[in-house]
């Protein structure tokens, strides 16, 4: 049993307890460096979710320093140490503030606003966020109190996740959506909430000392407290946890559905689309060339029970005019929502063509009836002249053996400007 305890002991390789809380208290501050580095962490994490990159997001959470005031509450409620407490509240309000404004900053002025599906993923929290904040938590706090701190605190930062829900909320605030800003909020607070209390218990277990000494009324109403904001904050991810199960069951019924009863046998699906948050909820398709009779849409509702899909309006969209309608404009509204590389691509593009110059027809002309050209370039070049003042011009470079002479060059140059609809020419010899 000995043995058992010594090897679960949390306090062999723990650092000093009066330097453990230094450094604690270190890293609770918001000012100056540390808020510069918040401020760009939240802009680089608010690329990663405007791009949709989980590596850039990655990258901000590793860098941010939120965890620290989070970490200084779980501290002073361990300690009862009410001052560092609310030095810690304060700072990590100041820290949400700033992070909220600089999100919404950024998504008001990007012209990207698609939700993509890393924003998307931090609308709808539910109990695993909680057992990931938890535990995530209590791994960082038990790396905090080691003499060797070791690999786990960059981990902790990436799973437990600070920084995305905070962008997303300014993201939310940015298009004027309460359900994205609701649904981000809830899942910073979570994880703002469970790994203080991680950091609490991790505290209260390896007997940090107490700054106040309280009596039992005290203890037992903080204790309290904290037992209720736990209700209140475990609660609601049940339920959404179990939202969320009910969504992807049903979608699994319906895949099943669609699969068994129409795509097997030989029904070409063009258009699919289920609606699972209204009631009754419901499931729309469309199909290339079958028409369904009266008695075969009656049948494929009946089946639906057979699937457990209750309580589901089926609906087959067999109008081709309406249809078309429908495809034509979910083409429409993918073809705006073109991404910041498409359109960097196309800019560079258009500037290629101002100066590629590949007309192999005019090429082979000039080849033909001025042969003493070749070996010859020819291309188009930009000619600043003043600051204010630029233009185009077509240079044509020959390296022949025998030089034009003027009357030669003055024909050249005339054939070239018919050709080429009277643009600017250099003709220019080459040694």
């Amino acid at each position: 049993m000995s043995k058992l305890k010594d090897f679960l002991n949390l306090h062999q390789g723990e650092d000093q307890k009066e330097k453990v809380l230094e450094n604690v208290i270190a890293n609770i501050s918001f000012r100056g460096a540390n808020l510069w580095i918040l401020a760009c962490a939240i802009v680089i994490a608010s690329v990663g979710l405007n791009v949709n990159s989980t590596a850039v997001i990655i990258g901000a959470m590793l860098i941010s320093p939120l965890m620290g005031p989070i970490v200084g509450a779980g501290f002073a409620l361990g300690t009862y140490d009410f001052g560092l407490l609310k030095k810690s509240l304060k700072n990590l309000l100041i820290a949400t503030l700033v992070s909220l404004f600089v999100s919404f900053l950024y998504f008001s002025l990007s012209p990207f606003k698609e939700a993509q599906s890393e924003l998307l993923a931090r609308t709808s929290p539910n109990i695993y966020d909680v057992l990931i904040a938890f535990f995530g938590g209590m791994v960082g706090v038990i790396a905090i109190t080691r003499v060797e701190k070791g690999n786990p605190i960059p981990g902790v930062a990436i799973a437990t996740a600070l920084m995305p829900p905070l962008c997303t909320a300014g993201y939310g605030l940015a298009i004027g959506s309460l359900s994205y800003f609701g649904g981000a909020m809830y899942l910073y607070m979570i994880n703002c909430f469970f790994i203080c209390i991680s950091t609490f218990l991790i505290v209260k277990f390896l007997k940090y000392p107490s700054v106040s000494f309280l009596n039992e009324g005290k203890k037992k109403r903080i204790t309290r407290t904290i037992t209720l904001l736990i209700l209140v904050m475990i609660v609601p991810s049940f339920y959404l946890a179990y939202a969320l199960l009910q969504e992807k069951k049903f979608t699994q019924q319906v895949n099943m559905f669609i699969q068994n009863e129409l795509v097997q046998k030989g029904y070409t699906l063009i258009y699919e689309k289920t609606k699972f948050n209204q009631r009754p909820k419901k499931i729309e398709l469309a199909f290339l060339d079958k028409k369904f009779s009266k008695s075969e849409l009656i049948d494929l509702k009946n089946k639906l029970l057979l699937y457990n899909i209750d309580n589901t309006e089926l609906v087959i969209r067999q109008d081709s005019t309406d249809l078309k309608r429908d495809i034509l404009a979910e083409i429409s509204k993918r073809s705006e929502n073109v991404s910041e590389k498409d359109i960097a691509i196309q800019n560079l593009r258009k500037e290629l063509t101002t100066y590629k110059f590949d007309d192999q027809e005019l090429i082979k002309e000039i080849t033909t009836l001025f042969p003493t050209l070749t070996p010859f370039s020819i291309g188009k070049q930009l000619t600043v002249n003043t600051a204010d003042s630029t233009k185009m011009e077509t240079v044509l470079f020959y390296s022949g053996k025998e030089k034009l002479d003027n009357k030669e060059l003055s024909k050249l140059r005339d054939w070239l400007n018919i050709k080429l609809g009277g643009s600017d020419i250099k003709i220019l010899k080459g040694e």
